[in-house]
């Protein structure tokens, strides 16, 4: 890792939250968040082992010492999330990671974590996306049911499991402030395509472990928590939730109408890809978005890919006895 000193993009929010701009892909993407009470701190997700000087000097930022982290709440292991957990907390003395109890292993040992990844992104770029992974210690690893509750300072904060994004998914309950960290479980939304209407919010498909049922099941769950704020990874605050709940469950539902719609044509991802895109152009002339079409599609590119993946690997699912 580079000694170069860094600065942190911050974004502070209500409630001792602040988001920590995770420099992963480009500024604006991906968000990790710190919270703070009665000078206790949390992390909820890391980013990759290039976000780690940038956590370190959002700490230094807010004045809060590494050894009051007392957790890393990991929603996820997906890389984005999670990749940075092992170099962070050789920096945090006293702080635990939190997992999923189908994530820890993955954490614990790697291997097929980076094997899948690779799969994914091919070896040289994930090498530079991601870096060498660190394996957590096993006496530095909670494994969280499913409702259960961590003192933080004087908050409680709750684990619920909220697969349909992937199996090993939980989400982060702040009941008391009316916020949820659901990780990539409520979708993204880039500030950029803020409008007057609000956020704007698409869902995340990715492989390998997508199910439209699962999903739309877990953003009902969190809605009945009643929340006012969402905290994302991808990026960071949105309220108005009624609205974006049930955006991101028609897009789900779409999604997975036109997954079918393509399962037999000679080339699937062509065609999932291409009716996707028209569905976010159009979605996104609806909500008021400024930029032109190709502007739209070259920022949703990444996500345009990545979900075509998911949904091809559901549809092969699908078809396994």
């Amino acid at each position: 890792m580079s000694a170069v000193p860094v600065h942190a993009r911050l974004y502070r929010h209500p409630h001792g939250i602040t988001a920590v701009d995770a420099e992963y892909l480009h500024p604006g993407h991906a968000a990790a968040h710190v919270i703070v009470d009665a000078g206790r701190a949390a992390f909820v997700d890391v980013g990759t082992n290039f976000s780690v000087p940038y956590l370190l000097a959002a700490l230094a930022e807010l004045g809060i010492e590494p050894a009051a982290v007392d957790f890393l709440f990991l929603t996820h292991v997906h890389l984005d999330h999670a990749g940075g957990a092992g170099r962070l907390l050789q920096h945090l003395p006293r702080a635990t990671a939190v997992l999923h109890p189908r994530g820890a292993p993955h954490l614990l040992d790697p291997a097929k974590l980076i094997e899948g990844s690779k799969v994914v992104y091919g070896a040289e770029r994930f090498d530079r996306l991601y870096g060498e992974l660190v394996p957590l210690p096993r006496a530095r690893v909670h494994v969280a049911a499913d409702g259960e509750r961590f003192s933080l300072g004087g908050r409680t904060l709750e684990t619920i499991h909220t697969p349909g994004h992937a199996l090993h998914h939980y989400a982060l309950i702040d009941a008391a402030h009316a916020s949820i960290f659901p990780g990539d479980t409520f979708g993204i939304s880039y500030r950029d395509f803020d409008t007057a209407r609000g956020a704007f919010i698409i869902p995340t498909t990715t492989p390998t472990q997508f199910d439209p049922e699962q999903l739309c099941a877990s953003i009902e769950r969190l809605m009945s928590y009643r929340p006012e704020a969402m905290y994302l990874m991808h990026f960071s605050r949105v309220t108005g939730l009624a609205r974006l709940a049930a955006a991101l469950q028609a897009q789900v539902r779409e999604f997975a109408r036109l997954a079918r719609a393509h399962a037999r044509d000679p080339q699937p991802a062509a065609g999932i890809r291409a009716d996707m895109a028209a569905l976010w152009l159009r979605l996104a002339r609806e909500h008021g978005c400024h930029q032109s079409d190709a502007e739209i599609l070259q920022r949703l590119a990444g996500d345009l890919e990545l979900n075509t993946q998911g949904l091809l690997v559901w549809l092969q699912r699908l078809e396994t006895p």
